[in-house]
């Protein structure tokens, strides 16, 4: 009889991507390794191990490799404003923590499945007119430079036989929880508690603003189905598919599903941001797309999921 698959191991698995993945995995009978340096409630989920601690604590690690694990999904992250304003926790965490804990995963030699949540961050601004699979990164923000960093250690890692590894650039996740979470892209995410709410938001970026967007519902469905494609694509580095969504547009369709006067969406557009979150241009995604990686599929199917979120 052949041995039962090692659990998968997920990092972040406290946050508002991660917490749904665990749910996700556990309901298609996965074991779940779960770590976050955040409170994780897991009740009611036998098949979910939680680990609590600091990923730059080589105790933790220890522990979380203890054994042979089939995957790891590294979720944890210090993000993009938190990233510039604490440079060397950010280089602990993003990058020396998470490399020390796809070595000692791989050490066991069973050459396990390794999901790293890059971002589009990697491809900096201003973008070219098309963004695909073959467009180089140039990132910008520490934050994006330790994420490309990251992709070229998990090509490493999978070129030398130690892991099957893909780096996939998660867009803007849409709807975030309201409360700080050090990402530049906040607003994309504050707009709808905000429309709820009934209440004002001036946006940061113009009504002719475009973004990739995908609801949190369509990145945990990506997640599962890259953690359990069979084949690999050529490259270890995936753009996922997501919406290209006019920020006029986005307000109008929020306010519309929340009965909000869509008039409450100001714009005093910010040109940093407007450059790094606000002027994305087209998106193709062939490699993702030959996987079966899908977005939400259109605009008010998108927004019905991130409020459904809130």
């Amino acid at each position: 009889m052949a041995a039962e698959p090692g659990p998968v191991l997920l990092t972040g698995a406290g946050g508002f991507v991660g917490a749904a993945l665990v749910r996700a995995l556990a309901a298609r009978s996965r074991a779940v390794i779960a770590t976050d340096r955040t409170a994780m409630d897991f009740a009611g989920l036998p098949s979910v191990t939680a680990i609590p601690g600091e990923l730059d604590d080589p105790a933790l690690i220890a522990r979380l490799a203890a054994r042979p694990i089939s995957a790891v999904v590294h979720l944890a992250t210090v993000p993009g404003g938190a990233a510039e304003a604490e440079p060397a926790l950010a280089a602990r965490v993003n990058l020396a923590a998470a490399m020390a804990l796809f070595d000692a995963t791989a050490a066991h030699g069973n050459v396990p499945r390794l999901l790293f949540a890059s971002s589009i961050a990697v491809f900096g601004d201003a973008l070219p007119p098309h963004v695909d699979d073959t467009t180089p990164p140039r990132p910008m923000l520490r934050y994006g430079a330790h994420k490309a960093m990251l992709e070229e250690w998990v090509a490493t890692l999978t070129r030398r036989g130690a892991v099957r590894g893909l780096s996939v650039r998660l867009p803007g996740i849409v709807a975030r929880p309201a409360a700080p979470s050090g990402m530049k892209s906040a607003f994309l995410s504050n707009l709808f508690h905000a429309l709820k709410a009934g209440e004002p938001i001036t946006l940061p970026v113009s009504a002719e603003a475009t973004a990739w967007l995908l609801s949190r519902r369509a990145l945990v469905e990506q997640l599962a189905t890259a953690l359990d494609c069979p084949a690999d694509p050529p490259s270890t580095r995936l753009n996922l598919p997501a919406l290209r969504v006019r920020m006029g547009d986005l307000v109008e369709e929020v306010a519309r599903q929340t009965g909000a006067d869509p008039s409450l969406a100001g714009h005093d557009p910010d040109p940093t941001i407007e450059a790094a979150f606000g002027a994305q241009p087209p998106l193709a995604t062939p490699a993702a797309d030959a996987l079966g990686l899908v977005h939400d599929g259109d605009l008010s199917a998108l927004v019905s999921r991130a409020l459904a979120d809130l």
